[in-house]
C-alpha cells in the first residue's frame, strides 16, 4: 500500500464529541493548547441531543471543516470495530439510549478519519499524551460524576476484550454499617451506585453539596467505596498512576488524599506504590481531561488513515 501524506500539522483542525451523562461537549480545535471552539449540549432524548450535535458539526465542516472527528460517549459502548453493533450504546441506565447508533448520527454525514471509544478512555489518552500520565504506558483516569468511567490503558493502549472497562460497576461490599440503597439499577452494591454523584446527592438527603465540610460522615462511605474499587484496579492491572476527577472530587478534592491512604491502608503493603510522590492525582487537564480526549482520539484516528 502507498504510504499517503499527511497534511501539514499547522493545517489540522479536529473535531470532537465527549457525550456524557448529563452534558455533550463539541470541541474544534488543532491541539490542546490551540481549542478554536467549544459548544455544550444538554444529555436529552438521543434523537433531540443528536441532532443538536450534527448541527454544530455540519457548522464547523461548512466552514473551515475538520480532518478527523473522535467520539468519546458514556457507556457502556460495542467499540469493535467487527461487531454488527459497533458504534451502538449497550445497556445504559440512561432511559432512551441503549440501541442507539452513535456512528451513523455522528460520524457518517461526514467523510474523514473517525475514531469511537468509551469518554474516560479517551480523557487517560489525554492525560497520558499532554497531562499527569506523560511518559506512562500503564495509567488509569477515573471520573466520578453522574456515574463512575474509568479508562484503563495497558502498554499504551486502553483495555479491550468483551468489552471496555467498567471498573465503575465493580461490586463491592458496602462500608460497615452504611445502608444506603444503590441507585444503579442493574447491581446492588457497585461503586457507580453507592458513590456517584447522584448517590452523593441521595446520601445528603436535601443538604447543599456546597455546604458540606470536609469531615462530614457522608464521605466516610463514598471515600471506603472508592478505595475498594481503585484497590481492585491496582491487584489487576497494576496502573503506574491514577488520575481521579469529574464534578464529585473536583470540588471536593480533599477526598484525593483519604482515597489514597485508605487504600494503602487496604493493600496493607502487598503491592508496592510510590513512596515519593503521591499515587493518586486530579487530572493535570483539569475538566477538560474529556473534551481533549476526544481530541486525542480524532488525531490517532488520523494518523492511523495515512499510516
Amino acid at each position: 500500500m502507498t504510504k499517503r501524506a499527511a497534511p501539514p500539522f499547522a493545517m489540522r483542525r479536529y473535531a470532537g464529541i465527549e457525550l456524557g451523562g448529563t452534558k455533550c461537549i463539541c470541541t474544534l480545535a488543532s491541539g490542546p493548547d490551540d481549542i478554536l471552539d467549544q459548544r455544550t449540549i444538554p444529555t436529552r432524548r438521543p434523537e433531540d441531543t443528536l441532532s443538536a450535535i450534527v448541527a454544530v458539526l455540519q457548522e464547523w465542516h461548512d466552514g473551515r471543516g475538520f480532518d478527523a472527528l473522535g467520539i468519546g460517549a458514556f457507556g457502556p459502548i460495542d467499540i469493535d470495530p467487527g461487531s454488527l453493533s459497533y458504534g451502538h450504546v449497550l445497556a445504559t441506565p440512561k432511559p432512551g439510549w441503549p440501541g442507539t447508533d452513535l456512528i451513523q448520527a455522528l460520524a457518517r454525514p461526514f467523510n474523514i478519519p473517525c475514531a469511537f471509544d468509551t469518554d474516560v478512555n479517551g480523557a487517560a489518552m489525554a492525560e497520558i499524551h499532554w497531562g499527569s500520565g506523560q511518559g506512562l504506558r500503564d495509567f488509569a483516569y477515573v471520573t466520578v460524576g453522574t456515574g463512575i468511567g474509568v479508562g484503563l490503558v495497558v502498554h499504551g493502549f486502553p483495555t479491550r476484550g468483551i468489552g471496555h472497562s467498567e471498573a465503575g460497576h465493580i461490586r463491592v461490599p458496602p462500608m460497615a454499617g452504611d445502608d444506603f440503597s444503590s441507585l444503579c439499577p442493574y447491581h446492588d452494591d457497585c461503586v457507580e451506585g453507592l458513590a456517584s454523584g447522584p448517590a452523593v446527592i441521595a446520601r445528603l438527603q436535601g443538604r447543599s453539596p456546597e455546604n458540606i465540610a470536609r469531615d462530614d460522615p457522608v464521605w466516610n462511605p463514598i471515600v471506603d467505596s472508592l478505595a475498594k474499587m481503585v484497590h481492585a484496579l491496582v491487584c489487576t492491572a497494576g496502573p503506574v498512576r491514577i488520575a481521579m476527577g469529574g464534578g464529585v472530587l473536583a470540588h471536593q478534592p480533599h477526598l484525593l488524599e483519604r482515597i489514597e491512604g485508605a487504600l494503602r491502608d487496604s493493600l496493607n503493603g502487598y503491592m508496592a506504590l510510590p513512596m515519593d510522590q503521591p499515587y493518586i492525582v486530579a487530572p493535570a487537564l483539569g475538566n477538560q481531561a474529556g473534551p481533549l480526549g476526544t481530541i486525542a482520539l480524532a488525531i490517532a484516528a488520523q494518523e492511523k488513515a495515512f499510516m
